[in-house]
């Protein structure tokens, strides 16, 4: 059982930076890639980046690259996403997410997804 408990969301304005963290429990989540997702208002939840289990590896979707990255600590249990040049559209509930294995399958499917934060409200202000 992994627990994921996302920080760091809040109301930034367009052109802005926040650093999202996700801090999981367990003993195993090095045994896990890693993922952010999203979901506006009214829309679907989509996947927004990803990291291998010992962050070798990086994957980010289309709209956010060159702006955001995806780190981890694995010594601190924690995954970061670090977001800059903030847009209004990128205003959502951001959900970190786990997926068990070191196979690599990018951008990770949310029915593959074996546990799932809460969520963390970023609002960002034109």
């Amino acid at each position: 059982q992994v627990q994921l408990v996302e920080s760091g969301g809040g109301l930034v304005q367009a052109g802005g930076s926040l650093r999202l963290s996700c801090a999981a429990s367990g003993r195993t989540f090095s045994s896990y890639a890693m993922g952010w997702f999203r979901q506006a208002p009214g829309k679907e939840r989509e996947f927004v980046a990803a990291i291998s289990w010992g962050g070798g590896r990086t994957y980010y979707t289309e709209s956010v690259k060159g702006r955001f990255t995806i780190s981890r600590d694995n010594t601190k249990n924690t995954v970061y996403l670090q977001m800059n040049s903030l847009k209004p559209e990128d205003a959502a509930v951001y959900y970190c997410a786990a997926k068990y294995g070191t196979s690599w399958h990018v951008p990770i499917p949310g029915a593959l997804v074996d546990y799932w934060g809460k969520g963390t409200l970023v609002t960002v202000s034109s």
